[in-house]
């Protein structure tokens, strides 16, 4: 089938229109809404040289506090999957799996305000312990994975272009987030086999992703970082194409329990300069 990607936003919309409406008659969706998600497929499209192009199928909502529980209102959410899904196939994109929506907050953002980011679903990379490979011995540095990116409380896009991004109060980092809930070193990201691995630098408030209180961890597009309240997601414009995005799950959790896959280093590959923070950390 041959793209026709113009008639996307159209799509969106008049999918919107007949199951949305249909779901609560009194909700309506600002144009700009459908022109965000919109954009935010096209923008996110993979090409897959056996496979043609891949549409994205990680989507995280930026909203107002008071318009998260629509969203998240369950009927709401399935309905704006389906939409994804059909109206993805209906322009000759293809789709690993169903798309799944992250809802987050941003006290700035007005009830009517939403930003999109679209990002494609990652197989859960191998156990990482023991990371420390034989490039890693030599003294060479891991690829930093393209086109990464943190979204800072809904409004600033900060590009991850290093191999290792200290983020904290103290002006020295490479990320600075004047907030006083953040710890002057609180996290880091590491960029290592491809991937960002978050620690947690002793920080006060701690670190979680997507809910859970984490020390270090792989991170996947669409992920929702906390740093003491203070809200980061985590997303690639454009994921490398991968032959393996077939067989996708959601982060391999194992049912029985809450704790999502982390990154176990051994600690003489880990260059935190422990002794520096020691000194520097929060009381």
């Amino acid at each position: 089938m041959n793209l026709k990607l113009d008639h996307l936003e159209a799509r969106l919309q008049s999918l919107v229109e007949d199951q949305l409406t249909s779901i609560l008659p009194g909700l309506t969706l600002e144009d700009r809404v459908i022109q965000r998600l919109a954009t935010a497929l096209k923008q996110n499209i993979i090409e897959q040289k056996d496979r043609g192009h891949i549409a994205p199928n990680v989507f995280t909502l930026v909203v107002a506090p008071e318009a998260a529980p629509m969203w998240l209102e369950p009927r709401i959410m399935n309905a704006l999957k389906n939409i994804i899904s059909t109206a993805a196939r209906d322009v000759g994109l293809k789709l690993d799996s169903q798309p799944t929506i992250t809802v987050t907050t941003d006290a700035s953002y007005s009830e009517k305000d939403v930003t999109v980011v679209a990002s494609h679903k990652l197989e859960p990379v191998e156990d990482t312990q023991g990371m420390s490979t034989e490039n890693e011995k030599s003294g060479s540095s891991d690829s930093i994975p393209e086109s990464a990116f943190l979204i800072i409380e809904g409004v600033k896009v900060h590009p991850l272009t290093e191999a290792v991004v200290n983020i904290g109060r103290r002006l020295e980092n490479h990320l600075v987030i004047d907030d006083p809930r953040i710890s002057r070193n609180h996290a880091q990201l590491r960029a290592i086999k491809g991937r960002f691995v978050l620690f947690d630098l002793n920080s006060t408030g701690g670190t979680f992703v997507n809910g859970q209180r984490t020390s270090q961890t792989v991170l996947y597009p669409g992920d929702v970082i906390s740093l003491a309240g203070v809200t980061l997601i985590f997303g690639q414009d454009n994921p490398p194409p991968r032959p393996d995005l077939v067989e996708t799950s959601p982060l391999g959790l194992d049912p029985t329990t809450s704790e999502r896959p982390t990154a176990t280093l051994d600690q003489n590959t880990v260059d935190i300069k422990t002794d520096k923070l020691k000194k520097d950390k929060d009381e």
